[in-house]
């Protein structure tokens, strides 16, 4: 009992550089208060004592804001941070060394008996707010973001973001810098989109610069082409593409718009 106790507070000591001491985690960290109490209301659960489970889960829920029914499963070394709002269904399961912030619902989607909620795997982490629905499966080391509504099945290592939750494309990173090299070019602040986001201006913007890239990169072939066959060319010099500013008109309103150039 005491190892599996220093267990579960060693892992909060890895995940949360906020914690300072075992006395602090055990009397004012409530996500380790109600993983304690279901580690009891789950074996009154087991053993046929469903009511008292459900007092005790009841009370726990009222102490620490965390709802995690009785039936549900949880393996070793889970971290709720935060835990205000965590609700966690009666048939949910939970493996080992996973990590869940405030607000994440392993919920349902029906009213029938039998497996309704979420299996998550080993070292799976859910951001804030996101919400796990049904009987799905979410692998080992799945990532799932803030926010996210996830109704189908998680492969091993997926990121899901959004709403509905869609995967996150792992090899996207050089396209990224790619956009964002382009982006600050012509002054456009590109941080933080990516062609997952539901967002339709960012996507068709995203689109824009890579249709951009593949321009700069045929008239770069098309410039070593002719210099090879001799032909001299003349190249003005391109204007230093700068952010476009808004001015204080005579009126009052920022209607003036000034583009910074050569010009």
């Amino acid at each position: 009992m005491l190892k599996r106790l220093h267990e579960e507070f060693d892992c909060i000591f890895e995940r949360d550089p906020a914690a300072q001491s075992f006395w602090e985690i055990i009397t004012i960290y409530p996500g380790v208060q109600a993983i304690l109490m279901h580690r009891i209301t789950y074996r009154l659960w087991t053993r046929g004592f469903r009511w008292f489970a459900r007092l005790i889960a009841y009370l726990s829920r009222w102490w620490t804001g965390i709802e995690i029914h009785p039936g549900a499963k949880i393996g070793r070394r889970l971290f709720i941070d935060h835990g205000m709002g965590v609700v966690i269904g009666e048939t949910a399961v939970i493996g080992d060394d996973c990590t869940l912030y405030h607000g994440v619902t392993l919920g349902g989607t029906s009213w029938t008996k039998g497996k309704r909620h979420p299996t998550l795997g080993n070292s799976v982490v859910i951001g804030a707010g996101a919400k796990v629905l049904g009987p799905i499966t979410v692998g080992d080391g799945a990532r799932i973001g803030s926010n996210s509504v996830v109704l189908r099945n998680v492969p091993p290592g997926a990121t899901v973001v959004g709403i509905p939750g869609h995967f996150v494309n792992p090899n996207r990173q050089i396209q990224e810098q790619q956009r964002r090299a382009i982006a600050s070019k012509i002054g456009f602040d590109a941080y933080g989109m990516t062609p997952d986001m539901p967002d339709p201006v960012a996507h068709a913007v995203n689109h824009m610069l890579d249709h951009i890239q593949k321009l700069d990169e045929q008239v770069e072939a098309l410039k070593r082409t002719i210099e090879r066959h001799g032909i001299e060319m003349h190249q003005p010099p391109l204007p230093n593409l700068e952010p476009c500013q808004l001015e204080q008109g005579d009126d009052g309103d920022a209607s003036v718009i000034k583009a910074g150039g050569n010009d």
